[in-house]
């Protein structure tokens, strides 16, 4: 995914309303942009952060920029959770993802489960359907180590559990997370900020969900997803 404008590079003085940034930019001017990222950002909201934004050339929108990367670690990380479907979409259709390689269709947006759409639907006459959920990772507390999710998400359970019924009646169901970061090069769910999604997450990989995390290169000028890392808790059964 390339940006389709050079970034404009700031400073981050706070971001609040989890929607919205206030940013002072290299220029000096000061501006709020809007924050696609409802989750908590622990580590990527500190006043004073070198941040990148976009700018949109639509002029009827109401805040004209997007944050869209912060510098931490040391690296750049990817805070915009809109862009992992459209990374794996890109993905899927280049084959970097063998795992899910060699499949006819791919569909998006397909209803299932209860009032659910999944982020994909890979289909092929000589195969099982493959229900497919895009979830972005940003959080890393413990260096290498990338953790989903930041806060409370029982929507994403909910998903876990939608999966786990497709499997049921014979589909393939795989939870993909797409970590927007460089520096990680292990994958768990975060037991102490969402219990119920970790156990959860457990649950449903005994029942067939298929878990795979991928990593991105990201620079200024774009974001692909690049490599696997591996799930700490894949041979850890339910508790």
């Amino acid at each position: 995914m390339d940006f389709p404008q050079p970034l404009v590079r700031g400073r981050l003085i706070q971001r609040y309303k989890r929607f919205l940034a206030d940013v002072v930019l290299d220029d000096g001017s000061e501006l709020t942009a809007h924050c696609p990222n409802p989750g908590a950002m622990l580590g990527l909201n500190t006043p004073g952060l070198t941040c990148w934004l976009s700018k949109s050339p639509d002029p009827k929108r109401k805040l004209a920029y997007t944050l869209e990367l912060v510098e931490a670690d040391g690296g750049l990380v990817g805070i915009n959770t809109m862009h992992p479907n459209r990374l794996a979409a890109e993905a899927l259709a280049a084959g970097a993802i063998p795992e899910l390689t060699g499949y006819a269709s791919i569909r998006r947006e397909v209803k299932y489960g209860q009032a659910s759409r999944v982020d994909f639907l890979l289909q092929d006459e000589a195969r099982a359907p493959c229900w497919l959920e895009i979830k972005n990772v940003h959080l890393m507390r413990t260096p290498g180590l990338a953790e989903f999710p930041d806060c409370v998400a029982a929507r994403s359970l909910k998903h876990l559990r939608e999966l786990t019924a497709e499997v049921e009646k014979g589909a393939r169901a795989v939870m993909l997370y797409v970590v927007q970061r460089t520096d990680c090069d292990l994958f768990d769910a975060c037991a102490d900020l969402d219990p119920a999604y970790a156990a959860g997450l457990k649950v449903a990989a005994a029942q067939g969900v298929e878990v795979l995390c991928y990593g991105c290169d990201i620079s200024e000028t774009s974001i692909r997803i690049a490599r696997r890392i591996p799930w700490r808790g894949a041979n850890a059964g339910p508790e």
